[in-house]
């Protein structure tokens, strides 16, 4: 699933392109993706000829500002990704104008929902599995939104601070890890970074997060800083899925120190082994020498 990293550099490949152009027109062949308001035709009927104002983000949910008071909200769930370009229907099937990643790539051939943009590109939302929804929301009102106000404090909100920090993990109960993805504690974080996170600190993912002590908390608090910074900075993860705008991947995949590095050395040459156990339904990666629990 795309975590805080990638959505970022989605979100801010988007307020380069977006602000400023009009939605034309909207095409779907999977109406399950959309959850509000119910039915395509009152969807594409809320979004055509409306101005594009701005594009955000709000943990891993993309909002995409219209003129009117509207907010196209999109979250890419496991395997979605946004893309802009040029396609058209060929044989029934969506096929890219433009040489390069976006015809070339078969990660992005998987178009659900396409905006036909003023400019003459098209914004399609790629999704292999189509577990991704895309709904529009009163802008003043996405505060109320389930989507919105359960969302817990964002890593680089001006109010994340140690102290903060701290006494949200104090307040809960439970694994490191879990606590560390629990989207209402901390927006944004998925099983990619908060296995590269509790590697960085020093952390076993299963260790029970009530027991951390100064130090340790301190040192996860950076860790998160540091690594996510890491993946923008990259461009994001595309170990499995993700692609951005333009269809290309990120590069984070490749500086992995403890994800999917199962029987690897440690990277801190300390002797440890990287070892992967089951948690959850997840995998998690961890040092057999530092990160002990």
């Amino acid at each position: 699933m795309p975590e805080l990293p990638e959505v970022h550099t989605i979100v801010s490949d988007l307020k380069n392109i977006l602000p400023g152009l009009k939605i034309r027109d909207v095409w779907t062949d999977w109406p399950k993706l959309i959850k509000y308001p119910v039915g395509f035709k009152k969807f594409k009927k809320e979004l055509v000829n409306r101005k594009i104002l701005d594009a955000t983000r709000k943990g891993k949910n993309i909002l995409i500002g219209l003129f009117g008071n509207r907010t196209l909200l999109i979250h890419q769930k496991m395997t979605g990704h946004l893309l802009y370009g040029n396609w058209k229907k060929e044989k029934g099937k969506w096929m890219s104008t433009e040489k390069g990643p976006l015809k070339e790539d078969p990660q992005n051939r998987f178009l659900h929902i396409v905006f036909n943009l003023s400019n003459g590109k098209q914004l399609a939302l790629s999704d292999v599995r189509k577990f991704a929804k895309a709904l529009v929301w009163d802008t003043d009102k996405l505060s109320q939104l389930k989507d919105i106000k359960d969302i817990g404090l964002d890593p680089f909100d001006k109010f994340f601070t140690l102290e903060k920090f701290t006494a949200l993990l104090k307040a809960k109960i439970g694994k490191t890890k879990d606590v560390l993805m629990n989207q209402e504690v901390i927006a944004g974080i998925g099983n990619i970074y908060s296995s590269e996170i509790l590697w960085e600190a020093g952390v076993h993912p299963l260790r029970p997060v009530q027991g951390l002590g100064k130090e340790k908390l301190h040192k996860i608090y950076k860790a998160i800083k540091k690594i996510l910074e890491l993946g923008i900075k990259n461009r994001g993860d595309s170990m499995v899925d993700y692609r951005d705008v333009y269809g290309k991947k990120g590069g984070y995949q490749l500086l992995h120190k403890a994800y999917k590095r199962e029987g690897e050395k440690c990277p801190k040459k300390d002797g440890g082994i990287i070892k992967r156990i089951k948690w959850g339904g997840r995998s998690s990666f961890f040092c057999s020498v530092h990160q002990k629990i």
